[in-house]
């Protein structure tokens, strides 16, 4: 299991991993917050799929959309994001920026209508559809570096953590353990009259002073989901679908925290840690789209929860580094001191909450449309539970931590001859339930597009804005506030998709 400090568990207010705590309840949030992805025409109009059907990205979006097809097709997307993060800390900024070629849709339609002429009953016809998509990227770097003395040290965090930790059990006690093995905390031996105490569980430092700090995080790895799909069509009023999809998850997560002293026994510190995390999942997806009169469609989604089963393995390790500092209770010379976590290997289940949609269209004849979605989604319907661990701290904070939330999506889509002018604009709700920052994303983006016989050449291009805040570790003052250092976060994705597509 990865090191668990339960002191970092109910910190409520964070967004990335606490320092020494990549918390489970973490992995529900960063698994389950996919925004709709597709054809780099759907991305063009802001996502927007719910009631728009005759397109590839139906096949994972609303599966009804697939009915509308009278001929089949098949598409590839190619793509390329850039993410960029901007932090700062103690008033000092830092920019951050990851670039990433990948291909987010491959989609093939195999539409088989029914001849309206010889065919007299209700139903008209479907199609079958597939499709590989990129549904999450969690490729990205930041972190921070100062020239200015932080508040706290992280031995601030190891003694509180530390605290009714007797000395006995307190070498396998996560990242505390380390910084005991390595000298940073030692306990506390004698009472306030001199007298020994056995088995202490009280622990201080001999180093007083504040530190330099810095920190690098680094992040890899996404999801991806094979969708195998069917809409059907009756009198082309009435469209539904239905849809399986298979997911597959790749997460890497390495971190390096340091701290330098001035004029102390310890030179500096620094502490790394290591995530990896893969698995596979299913989900079901439901969707209908009625249209009351021609020029107009109303959709509905559901999608079910994400079954995942996930296997993880996580190790640590700290550096200390003394000034040949004569530790008179063992009467040792401290130098360069090391120690390294085991190597944990785990496994455990993620179900990701349910979300259900619903939009409309409205047809401007053949001029184009224009077309809304809102969904919604409750981040604390995530559950985890495992037989290798207790699930329960975690699932008690994704109670408490999050909440639910309302995403639209708006867009429209111009027809000039053979060339197709769109954009659109999205918001998906901040899913922290209470918190002193807007973490809520902001979407623009905007496309065109030409039809040529059977062939269609689509470009997007996406811009994604959101705020966060990182708290490397954590430490309580009187009032039980949490004082660590915090680093806040600004965050810009920016993508561009170009899709291929032949109808035939």
């Amino acid at each position: 299991m990865r090191i668990f400090l339960l002191s970092l568990v109910f910190s409520f207010f964070i967004l990335q991993s606490s320092f020494g705590q990549s918390g489970y309840f973490e992995d529900a949030l960063r698994f389950s917050q996919n925004n709709p992805s597709g054809s780099a025409r759907i991305m063009a109009i802001g996502g927007t799929q719910w009631s728009l059907g005759g397109d590839v990205s139906n096949i994972s979006g609303n599966p009804a959309g697939l009915g509308f097809f009278r001929s089949s097709e098949a598409s590839a997307t190619l793509g390329y994001t850039n993410t960029s993060v901007n932090t700062t800390f103690l008033g000092q900024q830092r920019s951050y920026s990851t670039p990433n070629f990948y291909v987010p849709n491959l989609s093939f339609v195999m539409a088989n209508p029914k001849n309206d002429i010889l065919n007299s009953s209700g139903f008209k016809g479907g199609s079958f559809g597939i499709s590989f998509q990129r549904i999450a990227n969690f490729n990205t770097e930041y972190g921070y570096f100062s020239d200015e003395i932080g508040e706290t040290s992280i031995l601030d965090f190891y003694i509180q953590d530390a605290f009714g930790v007797r000395e006995s059990q307190i070498e396998s006690f996560g990242l505390t353990g380390l910084a005991y093995l390595t000298y940073q905390i030692n306990p506390i031996t004698t009472d306030e009259n001199g007298n020994p105490i056995p088995n202490p569980d009280t622990y201080d430092s001999f180093v007083l002073g504040f530190p330099f700090q810095d920190e690098s995080i680094v992040q890899e790895g996404s999801a991806s989901q094979m969708t195998f799909a069917y809409g059907a069509n009756f009198n082309h009023k009435l469209f539904v679908g239905a849809s399986l999809g298979i997911r597959t998850l790749s997460f890497s997560s390495r971190k390096i925290y340091s701290e330098e002293f001035f004029d102390e026994p310890l030179l500096n510190s620094s502490v790394a840690e290591n995530l990896f995390i893969n698995g596979t999942g299913v989900n079901l997806n439901f969707g209908v789209i009625y249209k009351p009169i021609d020029y107009w469609n109303i959709g509905f989604n559901f999608q079910s929860p994400t079954w995942y089963q996930l296997n993880e393995e996580y190790g640590a390790s700290t550096v200390a580094n003394y000034n040949n500092y004569l530790f008179e209770p063992e009467d040792i010379v401290l130098g360069t001191e090391e120690a390294a976590t085991d190597l944990f290997l785990n496994r455990y289940n993620l179900n990701t909450p349910l979300r259900i949609g619903g939009g409309t269209t409205f047809f401007l004849g053949k001029n184009g449309f224009i077309s809304a979605d809102v969904d919604w989604v409750d981040y604390s319907n995530a559950n985890l539970n495992s037989n290798d661990f207790n699930t329960s701290p975690d699932n008690d904070v994704i109670n408490n931590l999050y909440g639910s939330t309302i995403n639209f999506r708006v867009g429209a889509e111009f027809v000039i001859d053979k060339f197709r002018l769109r954009g659109g604009y999205a918001q998906f709700g901040d899913p922290f339930l209470d918190s002193d920052i807007d973490r809520s994303t902001q979407q623009i983006s905007g496309g065109v597009g030409v039809r040529i016989k059977n062939i269609s050449i689509d470009f997007a291009l996406i811009n994604q804005q959101n705020d966060g805040l990182y708290r490397s570790y954590q430490v309580l003052d009187e009032n039980n506030n949490n004082i660590g250092p915090s680093t806040f976060l600004e965050n810009s994705i920016t993508s561009g998709y170009l899709t291929f597509g032949i109808s035939f």
